[in-house]
C-alpha cells in the first residue's frame, strides 16, 4: 500500500526549488542548472520507490526524511565535484553511487530504529567513503591527475556552509549585542535628561520670586568672597562695573544669605561662571612674547613706546627686541608683569 499523505512528486519540486535559491553564486549557469537537475532526479526517484514500496511499512516523515538526506547530499556532493576539477562527463556515475549508498543506507537505519543522529552519521560516513573512493578509482585509470585528486577529496561544501552559517549566526549575535548596547546608551541618555530636568525644574522652584539669574549669580559669588581677604575682594570687585560691584557688597553684608539660596542652585551658578574663568596658563618665554606680539599686532609702535617711555634701559630693550620675537634675557617674572601692563595699558 503506498505510502499515505506522502507527495513524492510535489516534494521533489520543492526541494528542487529551495536549492535553486542556495546554490553558489558564483557558479556558470549549466552548473548550477546541473545541481538542481541531479537533486530533483535523485529526489524524485527515491521518493518514488519508497512510495511503491509495500513492505517497508514507512511513514509519511520517514520517506520524507529519507528524501530530503539525499536531496541535501546531492546538493553539495555535486557541488564539490563541480569544484574538483574532475570532468564534467564522471560527475552522474559518482552521484548514482551516493544517492544509492544514502537510499540503503536511510533504510537499514530506519528499519533496525537507529536515532536519527546516530543514522545521519552513518550515512556521512558512507557518502564520504563512496565520494572518495570513486575519486580514486579515476586516479588509478588515469582519468584524472593527483592534484585533481587531492583537489576533489579537500572539497566539503557541507562544511563551507555550516561554517558560514555560524559566522553569519556570530555576526547576528554581534549586531544584537551592539543593538542592545545602543539601545542601553540611548536609554541612560534619557534617564539622563529626565534626571537634569527634574533637577533644574527643583533649582528654579527654589529660586526666589523676583530675582532673575544675573542676580543669582551675583548672590553666589558674594557667597564666594566673603571666605577671601579684602584685598582680594577689592581686586575682584575692580573688575566689575559700579552697579554689580554695589550690589555684590549688599550681598556680602546680608547676614542671611545662605537662606536665600538653594544648594543645588548655587553649584550650578558656579559650574557656569567656572567655564568663562580665564584658565591660568604657565609662564614661558613662548607664552610672554606670544602675548606681546598680539598686542603689537592690533597697536602701533608709537604708542607702545609712549607707555614704557620712563620705564628702565632693561625693559625698553626686552620691547625692542620683542618686536623681533627675540626673547631678551631678563627674569622671566618680571618679563611677564611687563608684558601683562603693556596688555591693560593699550
Amino acid at each position: 500500500m503506498p505510502i499515505e499523505g506522502f507527495d513524492y512528486k510535489a516534494f521533489a519540486t520543492s526541494m528542487s526549488e529551495q536549492a535553486k535559491e542556495l546554490v553558489p553564486k558564483e557558479l556558470k549557469d549549466q552548473e548550477k542548472e546541473y545541481i538542481v537537475k541531479t537533486l530533483g532526479n535523485f529526489t524524485l526517484l527515491a521518493g518514488e520507490a519508497l512510495y511503491n514500496d509495500t513492505q517497508l511499512n514507512l511513514t509519511a516523515d520517514q520517506a520524507v526524511f529519507i528524501t530530503q538526506v539525499i536531496a541535501e547530499w546531492s546538493f553539495h556532493k555535486s557541488i564539490d565535484l563541480i569544484h574538483s576539477g574532475i570532468l564534467p562527463q564522471y560527475w552522474d556515475s559518482i552521484m548514482q553511487k551516493i544517492a544509492f549508498t544514502i537510499f540503503e543506507v536511510a533504510k537499514q537505519a530506519i528499519i533496525r530504529k537507529i536515532p536519527q543522529d546516530q543514522l545521519l552519521q552513518a550515512v556521512e560516513h558512507h557518502v564520504i567513503k563512496v565520494y572518495n573512493s570513486s575519486i580514486e578509482e579515476l586516479q588509478k585509470k588515469g582519468i584524472i591527475n593527483e592534484e585533481i585528486k587531492n583537489r576533489a577529496e579537500s572539497q566539503s561544501n557541507i562544511d563551507a556552509m555550516a561554517k558560514q552559517a555560524q559566522e553569519e549566526q556570530q555576526r547576528q549575535k554581534m549586531a544584537a549585542a551592539e543593538e542592545s548596547e545602543k539601545n542601553l546608551r540611548e536609554a541612560e541618555k534619557k534617564r539622563e535628561e529626565k534626571r537634569k530636568k527634574y533637577k533644574q525644574d527643583k533649582v528654579l522652584a527654589s529660586m526666589p520670586q523676583g530675582i532673575t539669574n544675573k542676580q543669582m549669580k551675583l548672590m553666589t559669588l558674594a557667597l564666594v568672597l566673603k571666605i577671601l581677604s579684602q584685598d582680594k575682594v577689592t581686586t575682584i570687585l575692580n573688575k566689575f562695573d559700579s552697579n554689580d560691584s554695589l550690589a555684590i557688597s549688599q550681598y556680602m553684608n546680608m547676614a542671611d544669605l545662605e537662606s536665600h539660596i538653594d544648594g543645588d542652585l548655587i553649584s550650578n551658578c558656579l559650574k557656569e561662571m567656572k567655564e568663562y574663568l580665564p584658565i591660568k596658563r604657565k609662564l614661558t618665554k613662548e607664552n610672554v612674547l606670544g602675548d606681546l606680539l598680539r598686542v603689537y599686532r592690533t597697536v602701533p609702535r608709537e604708542k607702545i613706546e609712549r607707555i614704557i617711555k620712563n620705564e628702565r634701559p632693561l625693559v625698553k630693550r626686552f620691547i625692542a627686541q620683542s618686536y623681533d620675537g627675540e626673547y631678551y634675557d631678563i627674569p622671566l617674572r618680571v618679563a611677564g608683569i611687563v608684558a601683562q601692563y603693556i596688555s591693560e595699558s593699550v
